[in-house]
């Protein structure tokens, strides 16, 4: 089996020419169909091939909208009323009628002319060459009487305060009825003494309005209050009349030794 299928040396060619030609013929026909189509090559167009590559740019802009045409201006031809002097009459019958009025010419003055009707402040009959306006303008007009002299502002008085405060040394001083308070049994019992204080509101007749305590022992403020509420002092007056008056009342409770 392995007899057959071995070659035997016979059949080799004996021409080493042969395959040199062979290898050379292969190696010319391997050239030619690299060679060619590098030569014969179909190349893209350029703009075609950019296109190809670069992003397409954008679309145009719309163009801007056409400009709006201004509105017609309509002329008002205001016919002539006057041609070279001479009043042309209307082509259409006017909806309003204007009325012209001419400037009345003043009358003329020539030589010895007067004004019909005179003028006020002449003399009757005239006088030859005279003026208009000559006799009043040569009046002297009478001056102008002087202005009334300003109103005489009458002095105001200084509004009176309704309720002043006044110390309690100067106000017991005007006292007119001053009943002595009773000492409490009970706080005479216990040796209590001390001063019972007051703030007061003595109304424009001189009595008590309001009383407000401010220190004192309970109980010698009782007694203190029933006889304070009882005292009356003169009025004060300011600027002749008479206010009310907030002042401090000292009551003393003292006992004998």
């Amino acid at each position: 089996m392995f007899e057959q299928s071995l070659v035997d040396g016979k059949g080799k060619t004996s021409k080493p020419w042969t395959v040199v030609v062979s290898f050379a013929t292969q190696i010319l026909l391997l050239a030619v169909m690299i060679i060619i189509p590098l030569i014969y090559n179909e190349t893209l167009p350029k703009a075609q091939l950019t296109s190809f590559l670069v992003a397409p740019p954008p679309p145009p802009p719309p163009p801007p909208p056409p400009a709006a045409t201004p509105p017609p201006k309509i002329v008002k031809v205001v016919p002539r009323q006057f041609d070279a002097g001479r009043l042309m009459a209307p082509k259409q019958i006017p909806k309003e009628i204007a009325n012209i009025k001419e400037e009345e010419m003043p009358p003329t003055m020539a030589g010895n002319v007067g004004v019909v009707g005179g003028v006020p402040g002449g003399v009757p009959g005239g006088t030859p060459g005279g003026v208009i306006g000559g006799i009043i303008g040569s009046v002297p007009s009478a001056a102008p009487p002087p202005p009334p002299p300003p109103p005489v502002k009458k002095e105001e008085k200084p509004a009176t305060p309704q309720r002043i405060r006044v110390g309690g040394n100067v106000q017991s001083a005007k006292l007119v009825r001053q009943p002595k308070p009773v000492y409490p049994p009970l706080a005479k019992q216990a040796r209590i003494q001390g001063q019972v204080r007051f703030q007061a509101i003595i109304g424009k007749d001189g009595t008590i309005q309001n009383l407000q305590l401010i220190s004192g022992h309970p109980l010698l403020v009782p007694s203190a209050t029933e006889a304070v509420k009882q005292w009356v002092y003169q009025p004060t007056l300011l600027n002749g009349e008479p206010v009310e008056v907030v002042t401090q009342i000292d009551v003393n409770f003292t006992l004998s030794s």
